[in-house]
Order: structure tokens, then sequence, then C-alpha cells
């Protein structure tokens, strides 16, 4: 097992764990491996459903099976995905931890008006697990606090705090109420390839533009949890109005 680190060690190890990413080409610090941030991703999965009310079957579990099996076959990862949807009307949030665990709520399904929009959801916390985001925050977190141990400790800590930093750095943070965003970087990095997905996939990137004007809308003066952590909204709504208009001025996906 992996000691604690200190701050001495951790420097160096740190630039030591940057690598660039195949995708968009972006330096990332990366201190855990591929199959440490799986286990993770395993872990953290776990200790969501053992305390969410699960929907088993029925016209969301389909549809969200549906969107999310489409996207991932577009992703070229060989992950074993899994989709649950559980009932919590009052919680607006959807992630995808690493390994391609997906979860969506039922309090954001009731803002879905179709597949198309379903998957812009989708496609984007998809993104974040493909494009490694999660990884990215645990070591960005393992170095800020060094109360933390490493990877494999995490995994079999009972300790209630880090369980939650750790599902926070994952991308959970909505459900722990502890919240460590995703960067505005890494949002935007998700937008983007989360749009390609969909668009490969057969979906209207021109949906991500009207799901997200809904999202706004929902919210009133307070975005919804799921907004909270997302770069600012004109900003993000005018990039993806041009990033749709991109993609279909390509014509249809090869």
């Amino acid at each position: 097992m992996r000691v604690l680190f200190t701050l001495v060690f951790l420097i160096p190890v740190g630039f030591s764990g940057c690598v660039t990413s195949p995708v968009t080409g972006r330096k990332q610090l990366l201190l855990l491996s591929e199959q440490e941030e799986l286990a993770l991703g395993m872990q953290a999965y776990k200790e969501v459903l053992s305390k969410g009310k699960i929907v088993r079957s029925g016209p969301s579990v389909e549809q969200v099976k549906r969107v999310g099996t489409r996207i991932a076959a577009v992703t070229g990862k060989n992950y074993d995905w899994e989709f649950t949807v559980i009932d919590d009307p009052k919680v607006v949030n959807a992630f995808c931890l690493p390994g391609g665990k997906v979860v969506v709520y039922t309090g954001l399904l009731k803002l879905v008006s179709s597949d198309d929009e379903l998957a812009v959801v989708m496609g984007h916390e998809i993104a974040h697990a493909t494009l490694r985001h999660g990884g990215e925050r645990v070591s960005q977190n393992l170095i800020m606090n060094l109360s933390l141990s490493a990877a494999d400790l995490l995994v079999k800590t009972k300790d209630p705090k880090t369980k939650k930093l750790l599902l926070s750095a994952l991308g959970v943070g909505a459900q722990v109420g502890i919240l460590l965003p995703y960067s505005r970087t890494q949002e935007s990095e998700a937008d983007e390839v989360g749009l390609r997905y969909l668009w490969k996939a057969g979906y209207d990137p021109q949906a991500a533009v009207t799901f997200w004007e809904k999202m706004l809308k929902a919210g009133g003066s307070r975005p919804p949890e799921f907004l909270s952590t997302h770069p600012a909204p004109e900003a993000r709504l005018a990039r993806l109005r041009k990033l749709a208009a991109e993609l279909k001025r390509g014509g249809p996906p090869g």
C-alpha cells in the first residue's frame, strides 16, 4: 500500500505525472494509472447506488440506456458501460464516473423533452470520463490536500469525509455536499467533445442550445446545481451555437 505523499515528493511526481491528452492535446496532471482511476470510479459508483433509489424499469430507464448506448458506441472506449436512473425529483443532475458508469436523476429527466436533449447531457458527462477529467481532479486534490493518501488507500477508505471528497473530485459533488467542480477548461472540453459524440451518434447538436436555454430558465435567479460549476451561461451558449453550426455545416457524420 502506498503511504501518504509529502510535499517534497509530490512536486516532482506532479511534473512526471503530466501527460498529453490524445483527444484535446492539452497537458494533464494524472498521478493515477487508468486502472487505478477505473477502480476509483467503481468504488464511487457503488457508493452512489447504495444510497439512491434505483429505477429498475420503465420509459426513463429505456431512454437513458438507448441514448447512452449509442453515444458510448462512438467514443472508441471499451469501457464496461452501465447506465442507471436514480429516482430523486429534487436532484437535477447527471454524471459519468471513470470506466463508463453513468447515473441520471429523474429531476433532470423532467427537463428533457427528447432523445436529442438527453444526448446533450449524456454526451457531455461521458466526455468527462473519456477525457479522464475525474482522474485529473483526483490528482490535483492529492497534491493540494496532504491529508489524503494515494489511490489504493482511497479505494479502501471507510472515512465518510474522505469518501465525500473522492466522490466530489470524480464529479458527483452535487450529491455529497462538497463541491469540487470541474474547471472551466474541463467543462469546455466536455461541451465540445460531447457535442461531437452526439453528432456522430446521430443526434441533433442544435439541441444543446435549446436544452441549456431551458436549464437556465428553470433555475431562475439561481441556476440548478447541475449548472453551478459551469462556465458563464451567455458565453457557453454562444460557444455551443457556434459548435452546433460548425458540425451541421460539415454534413452528416461519417
